[in-house]
């Protein structure tokens, strides 16, 4: 099978079965043995085809209406292919138009190859519809960045369109592969240099001091992660365990901690002494956490599979010192990692979560010392998951307050971003994930 053709099989698994882009790829990699050169256009095609969809189906839409109902993998064959004709410089459209042709043959009969042939051809002589016809520019906006409309309109009335639109458009752009240095074992510079020694072009991060950026190529598959040093770990993400400050052996609680990116961030802090509880309602991803911490090296965290809805039936009142609360969400501000969000999230998904988010926050709350710190996050943009979670939350809960502190505890560049103890990060601020943490203080 060539790599169109895994293309095409990877992107009906993700649409039709709900597959998780980035989990599907790995596996098409692996399955189909692909080299460097032939991995990196998969991976190319399959993301910005799913990145691109609502565009591209509006490319397509003109010179499709007189064809009867297509089957699904004839209109992704005719996406998957449309995208390298206009977004990829280094693939000829006559061979991206040959590959579709042969597999029609291959998958279907002469009669649609016939169709995938004619359609991809007269868009080739003819060109494509412009996005102007589309006079409402919030609709614009969705269809020529591939956004949802409701979701455009509701970010637009939360952001305004300016902020909207760039926001948008930094979601079609591949995110920058990054990892945590785990300066238990490595300064950045020593980890910068054994990546550079296996030929791995990295540099310092743009935001977090104890990050790492990639070039090109998967940080995950260099000895320096195998070795410890590394974990894999967004920008703005790395901010959480910092809001939290953790002090050497204090009591941790990680709620909704799988796969231990902040476990094991948060252990890093406290060199490694004390105890950091880390609950997760997923038995196989406790797992992930344990792998984590063994790689790394920690022996402070403590997996626990458990719903952290129910904390107070295991935990007793006040036993945990600083608590974090890395919230489940709609991912909205991690859209460039996982494209298909956009498309199988909903109002109604918003409204589920928020309900869990909050059931969450109450169930931790009295965990937390006198005193203590609790932290809230997500890794989405939406205010109603985020400010607003928290404006509830302090409504029910007179004995927490926002604190201040939050500013002191973050990157000088990230500092004038944040607003009464709470910072929302989105994507086009520094290049990274979309990220929101708040910093409550449990009144003595």
């Amino acid at each position: 099978m060539n790599v169109r053709e895994l293309a095409l099989e990877t992107l009906l698994a993700i649409e039709q079965q709900g597959a998780y882009s980035h989990l599907e790829l790995n596996e098409a990699i692996r399955k189909g043995r692909l080299d460097g050169r032939d991995a990196a256009l998969l991976t190319e095609i399959v993301y910005g085809t799913v990145q691109r969809r609502d565009t591209l189906d509006y490319y397509l839409a003109p010179f499709l209406r007189k064809a009867r109902r297509l089957e699904p993998w004839v209109r992704m064959l005719l996406r998957l292919t449309l995208y390298q004709m206009v977004y990829l410089d280094r693939v000829p459209d006559h061979a991206a138009i040959f590959e579709a042709v042969e597999i029609a043959k291959r998958r279907g009969h002469r009669g649609i190859a016939s169709l995938v042939n004619g359609v991809l051809r007269t868009i080739g002589r003819e060109g494509l519809p412009s996005l102007e016809a589309i006079h409402d520019s919030g609709k614009r906006l969705a269809v020529a960045t591939s956004h949802p409309e409701w979701l455009v309109r509701r970010w637009i009335g939360q952001y305004g369109f300016e902020e909207t639109a760039r926001m948008c458009e930094t979601n079609l752009r591949p995110p920058q592969s990054t990892a945590r240095v785990n300066r238990l074992r490595a300064t950045v510079e020593e980890a910068l240099d054994r990546l550079r020694a296996e030929g791995m072009a990295a540099a310092p991060g743009h935001l977090a001091p104890e990050a790492v950026r990639a070039e090109k190529g998967n940080l995950a598959h260099t000895q320096a992660f195998r070795a410890g040093l590394l974990t894999i770990q967004d920008e703005s993400s790395m901010l959480v365990a910092r809001a939290l400050d953790p002090a050497p052996g204090e009591r941790v609680l990680d709620c909704c901690a799988a796969p231990g990116g902040k476990t094991t961030h948060i252990a890093e802090r406290m060199g490694g002494r004390g105890e950091v509880v880390a609950v997760d309602v997923h038995e196989h991803k406790v797992k992930l956490i344990e792998q984590q911490a063994q790689r790394l090296g920690f022996r402070c965290i403590t997996p626990l599979a458990l719903d952290s809805r129910r904390l107070g039936e295991r935990f007793a009142p006040e036993s945990f010192d600083r608590i974090l609360v890395d919230a489940p969400c709609t991912g909205f501000g991690v859209i460039r990692r996982k494209p298909e969000i956009k498309y199988t999230k909903g109002k109604d998904d918003v409204a589920a979560l928020v309900a869990v988010q909050q059931a969450i926050l109450r169930a931790a709350a009295p965990l937390l010392k006198k005193g203590g710190v609790l932290v809230y996050s997500t890794c989405t943009i939406e205010r109603e998951e985020n400010e607003d979670a928290i404006a509830r939350f302090l409504a029910d809960h007179p004995d927490f307050a926002l604190d201040d502190r939050l500013a002191e505890r973050m990157p000088e560049p990230v500092r004038p971003r944040v607003r009464s103890g709470m910072l929302q990060l989105l994507p086009h601020y520094f290049d990274s994930d979309g990220f929101f943490i708040a910093l409550l203080r449990k009144k003595v």
